[in-house]
Formats: C-alpha cells, structure tokens, sequence
C-alpha cells in the first residue's frame, strides 16, 4: 500500500486513527457469502470471529479537530471483553502522533450509534460516566438517535444506554437531519440500510475527495455489491445505496476510508468485469 503522510483536502488535513481492534463473528460479517470465500480475505478462529479495526478519521483544520466515530471504548465486563475480543485502546496514542490529545478534539461526529462507533466516546471515572473528549460537541442524526432509543430486538445488543444516555444528558449533542454541509468542506451522506439514520462522512475541496464509507462499506471486502452483512437491516436497500455511492466516487476519484478493515486504512473503488472492487490502496495515518 502507498503511505499518504499528508493528506491535505482544501485546508484539512485527513487522518485514519485506529482506535482498537475487536471480533465479530464471520457469518454475521459477511451475511450469505460463503465461508469458503470471505474466509480467504478474513482468516476466522476457532469461534468463527473475524478480527477488525475501529478506525476513527481525523479532519484536522479550520480551527477545528474532527473525529468521526470513536470506537469500541474500554468500559466493558470481563465477559464482554471475551466475546468481543477488544483490544487495549490506541486512541490516545495515535492521537499523539499529531500531537493532539482528547481535550484538543472540537467536534465528534457519531456515524451512528451502534456500540463500536460510539462506545469510546463516554468513560467511567470512579464509576461515573463522562465524556472521553471533555472539550468537544458531539453530532448524530436526530433520526439514528430516535432509532436508538427505541431499539428494535434485533438491535438492541449494538444499541446500549450506557452510551446514549451520557450524551444525551451532556449538553453537547446536537442532533442533525439530513445531508448537510456541517463545517465548511465537511458533508454529511444519510444512509438508512445498515440502519436508520446512519451518516457517513465526506471531505471535499472540489478537487479531492476523502469519504469515510462507516457500515455501508465496512471493508475492502464489502465492495462487491452482494457482499452485504448480516448485521445490516434493509440489504436489498443497502446494494442500492452502495453501488449509488461506489458509482460517484468512481465517476469523482473518491478516496474511500474502511472503518472495519484491519490491513487496509483507505482506496480507490474501481468496477471491472466481475463488478466493484477495491484498487489502489493507501493508508492514510
């Protein structure tokens, strides 16, 4: 992979962070897709997980420092660790790499609220939640917040209070609706098939374009239009959304960022023959 150590879009400059690496079971990662082919790309152990990144982006400019999504988070059980197989958290450090801190993180933009987007973005402190980025504004779309609340049953084991209710009691969670342009050059994209209310996130300058795929493209694997997840709701919904998506940023020169994939960081979609795929890749840290 082609190492972008400066990836500089109007005047941001971009980052992939990775923030922990966790497990999730092959099946429900790859949805219908044979074991025998998804197995080639993601190894699985002897209970069948898969590992994957809990990639955050890191938007850097304009008085700003953005992070999109937060992770996993280190507030589990015992029990839970063990399911999920979370790693220790590389946040702080990562963040270090630009000398930053979570005190200096201005604004998080929640892709939506399900546990490895969102979970490290609320800490305990002596048994009290609070806010692991003590200085920053929080976004989701109103929609995904609702969804959330009132989780369906299928859901409702990625949807935790322990992390919707200490922001929304904060004071600095702002719900949003819609496509939007939220900071200048920062867009957001509504997707409602892995979930309702899902945003993914867009940097532009008209020129260059970096889009931060969340669970419509989780992984590099995930670009072929039939490689949907068991995780996702509405999965005829989700290959409209993605070929929609896959088709602009090939028509545009799009630099994709994969939340979920652990070897690669960011590429550039292409379709050949046998459909979408993933081209060059890059990593952008």
């Amino acid at each position: 992979m082609q190492p972008l150590e400066k990836m500089k879009i109007g005047n941001y400059q971009v980052h992939a962070i990775l923030c922990e690496t966790f497990a999730l079971d092959g099946g429900a990662m790859f949805g219908t897709v044979p074991k025998t082919l998804w197995e080639k790309k993601f190894p699985a152990d002897e209970q069948n997980r898969v590992t994957l990144a809990a990639r955050a982006l890191l938007i850097s400019g304009e008085g700003r420092h953005i992070l999109v999504d937060a992770g996993v988070g280190q507030k589990w059980s015992e029990k839970y660790q063990e399911i999920y197989q979370v790693s220790e958290s590389f946040l702080e450090e990562n963040l270090a790499k630009h000398d930053l801190s979570l005190a200096d993180i201005t604004d998080v933009i929640i892709t939506h609220l399900h546990f490895d987007h969102v979970g490290g973005a609320i800490k305990y402190v002596d048994g009290k939640s609070d806010l692991a980025f003590p200085n920053a504004t929080f976004y989701v779309q109103e929609e995904n917040f609702d969804w959330a609340m009132n989780a369906n049953p299928r859901e409702k084991a990625s949807y935790l209070k322990e992390n919707l209710l200490p922001l929304q009691d904060s004071g600095k969670l702002k719900k949003i609706n819609g496509n939007l342009e939220l900071f200048p050059g920062v867009f957001t994209i509504v997707s409602h098939a892995h979930t309702r209310g899902q945003q993914l996130v867009k940097v532009s300058d008209g020129d260059k374009t970096v889009c931060f795929c969340a669970d419509l493209i989780p992984t590099t694997a995930h670009a072929p239009l039939a490689w949907v997840m068991g995780y996702d709701l509405f999965p005829l919904d989700l290959m409209a959304e993605k070929k929609t998506l896959l088709d602009q940023a090939i028509r545009e020169d799009w630099l994709l960022v994969f939340q979920h994939d652990l070897e690669t960081e960011a590429g550039f979609p292409i379709k050949t023959e046998k459909g979408y795929r993933i081209g060059a890749r890059v990593t952008i840290g």
